[in-house]
């Protein structure tokens, strides 16, 4: 009962993470780049001419253009969750990610005592090439100081990102170095990566990590695939937890390249639209390749056309818990001022037929607290906790039985794991303790961790410093008193997640991955079947 307290207390940045899921999900589309550029022109009706006599009469001065833009949203919001709205001004941050890239200076980083600290200059981005590097602080953009004070990190941002081709001059500080350096960058395309890693977890299985599904994610996938083969892959574990979804088209590519030819891999259908069938061509990279796919409650749209697919084709086997539930399909069309509607076309349904859209008809708020309502009812923990309808029963080549109706239900459930949460966990992390310390000691070791060569060889140092001893004394002195009983419960998970972040912060995700996945339950019981 206390772990189940303890777990109610994450519930909020759950259902936040649940929310904006729900809402980038909602802003994918399908449709050829000639329904991408189609534009629609007013035409004078009942609500052009409300519009009109209202700017022209109100008692106040109103902007016509205001109330335009209110209404839009006003309108699509009746209709369902994800037919979206886009203003103009908008327009480039949201699509920026199913692009698969944006213009800018090309730097991750991380903000330190108000300060950003660059953790990485992209390979051959424009921060490389003019010699920017790991642990430098940028103090001044473009003569303006934006370190200590205060300026939040996505201001920061929008003030080093701009159009491909101009430039932003940046002084930065650097360690052992008195004074500022002066660096002038011209910004250009940086990638957007759609996987963040892929490595073998054994000799024999392949792991590949899915965000999100752009337009660059099957020439990403293609490349990691061929990269694990070389390396002797023979059965791969597929993760699209946290997976958001993304373009439709992008996903049955992915798809395609584990079925067999003329396989079904998703259809769609709508009042206007008749019905479109994706199959699966000959040839898959991932054809012979035994397959696992991982989700949970955060993996939606596309994830779960890819999901629906594999477990529909009985392809391979689906492990994790039960996934958001998004079978609507968006078409963007573009306006005259630059503007965007995504408007709901059709839903979407796996190879047996089932639509895995969850219902909307109570309004967009209890849509997006749907999943605390699955928490509440005890469906992260337990399997029993989930119904299903006999209604909803579909059952695939292999007679494997499936369910519609909301989500795709794995083939095996695993719980949320609560087995070293205690409290003291719970207020390290929510003081961001651990992220903090990590970000501290990478800068104040850099030199030293610069020259190992491996995660194992990070966590083989910093075991040799004692760095979890060093760091409950830094927790104490940051608020958060060292609790032994409750330390020792939860030390393999302070412990992973500190040699992980300091690992990421040497070598990105490269680093986190391979060291986070001991303590990754899911995970580990994917690779017991695979075995």
């Amino acid at each position: 009962m206390k772990n189940k307290n303890l777990i109610r207390i994450l519930m909020p940045s759950i259902v936040a993470v649940s929310i904006v899921a729900g809402m980038f999900i909602g802003k994918y589309y399908t449709g050829s780049s000639g329904a991408d550029s189609y534009v629609i022109y007013p035409r004078s009706d009942k609500l052009t001419n409300i519009i009109n006599y209202i700017s022209r009469d109100y008692v106040d001065p109103v902007d016509k253009s205001d109330l335009v833009e209110d209404a839009i949203p006003k309108i699509l919001d009746d209709l369902d969750p994800h037919s979206q709205y886009i203003p103009a001004t908008d327009f480039q941050q949201v699509n920026e990610p199913l692009e698969g890239n944006f213009s800018g200076i090309g730097v991750q980083f991380n903000m330190l005592n108000d300060t950003l600290i660059v953790l990485k200059a992209i390979a051959n981005g424009p921060s490389e090439k003019v010699g920017i590097l790991p642990g430098d602080r940028f103090i001044l953009v473009d003569g303006d100081t934006v370190a200590g004070v205060k300026m939040a990190s996505d201001s920061i941002v929008r003030k080093l990102k701009g159009p491909k081709g101009t430039d932003v001059e940046v002084g930065v500080s650097r360690n052992q170095v008195d004074e500022l350096l002066f660096f002038t960058i011209t910004r250009d395309n940086i990638p957007l990566y759609s996987i963040d890693v892929s490595y073998m977890v054994t000799n024999k299985i392949g792991y590949i990590r899915i965000n999100k599904f752009s337009r660059t994610t099957f020439e990403e996938f293609t490349e990691h695939t061929n990269k694990l083969l070389g390396r002797g892959m023979q059965k791969l574990i597929l993760d699209l937890r946290g997976n958001g979804g993304g373009l439709l088209s992008t996903a049955a590519m992915v798809a395609d390249q584990f079925l067999d030819e003329g396989q079904l891999i998703v259809y769609t259908k709508g009042n206007a639209r008749k019905r479109e069938d994706f199959r699966a061509s000959r040839g898959g990279l991932c054809q012979g390749i035994e397959s696992v796919v991982l989700i949970d409650e955060s993996s939606a749209s596309a994830s779960e056309i890819l999901a629906g697919a594999l477990q529909d084709n009985d392809r391979g086997m689906v492990i994790g818990r039960r996934s958001f539930g998004k079978g609507l399909v968006q078409e963007q069309k573009m306006l005259s001022d630059g503007s965007a509607v995504r408007l709901t076309i059709a839903r979407y349904y796996t190879p047996t037929g089932r639509s895995i859209q969850k219902p909307y008809e109570n309004g967009t708020k209890d849509y997006y607290n749907e999943l605390a309502v699955r928490y509440d009812n005890g469906e992260f923990l337990e399997q029993d906790s989930i119904d299903f309808e006999d209604s909803l029963k579909f059952v695939t080549p292999g007679g494997k039985i499936v369910y519609g109706g909301g989500g795709i239900m794995p083939d095996l459930f695993v719980p949320l794991d609560t087995s070293g949460v205690t409290d003291y966990l719970m207020a390290l992390r929510h003081r961001g303790l651990v992220y903090r310390y990590a970000l501290e000691y990478t800068d104040d070791h850099r030199e030293q961790l610069s020259v190992l060569t491996s995660p194992d060889a990070i966590v083989e140092y910093l075991r040799g410093k004692q760095v979890l001893k060093h760091f409950t004394a830094y927790a104490s002195k940051n608020g958060v008193p060292l609790n032994k009983q409750e330390m020792e419960t939860s030390k393999s998970i302070i412990e992973a997640q500190l040699y992980a972040y300091i690992a990421r912060n040497i070598f990105d995700n490269e680093g986190f991955y391979p060291i986070i996945e001991s303590i990754d339950n899911t995970l580990q019981i994917a690779i017991k079947e695979l075995e």
